[in-house]
């Protein structure tokens, strides 16, 4: 199987808490935490990765927290998984060099090429913003209108 682990996702969707904040304030880690439903302290781990990448930046003081570190339309979803998971490989092989002694002469090394090309591709296209937009789409049809 393969999967992103749990970082790049709590990752994803942290910024995605910020992203659907506007870039108005910062805001306080606890208050993501709460409304992602993420342990604060697996957010504080996390944090520096994202800080160290300039996806984040932090305030301190009374308004202190955290907000993006750019536009969220120039935040693309491969930048925030490689922040935090290292680059993009979906077999050791093609990210470790001198990993396996078969490499130049493995017929499936082409395909892992072709597939991780592929995944890196997918992830440039999509940004935060794009992100954000869809999650707002699906916060407006999942509010009940109670109005008469």
């Amino acid at each position: 199987m393969i999967k992103l682990s749990t970082k790049a996702r709590y990752a994803t969707r942290f910024l995605l808490e910020l992203a659907l904040n506007n870039g108005q304030t910062s805001m306080l880690l606890k208050d993501i935490a709460c409304k992602q439903g993420i342990s604060a302290g697996y957010l504080e781990q996390i944090v520096p990765l994202l800080k160290k990448a300039n996806l984040i930046v932090a305030a301190r003081g009374s308004k202190g927290g955290y907000s993006l570190g750019r536009d969220a339309s120039k935040i693309t979803i491969k930048e925030i998984v490689e922040a935090v998971e290292g680059p993009i490989a979906i077999v050791e092989c093609k990210n470790l060099k001198n990993f396996c002694d078969r490499s130049g002469t493995c017929a499936a090394e082409k395909l892992w090429d072709e597939i991780n090309n592929e995944i890196k591709k997918t992830f440039e296209k999509r940004t935060l913003k794009q992100l954000s937009e869809k999650q707002k789409n699906i916060i407006g049809e999942n509010v009940i209108n109670f109005s008469i």
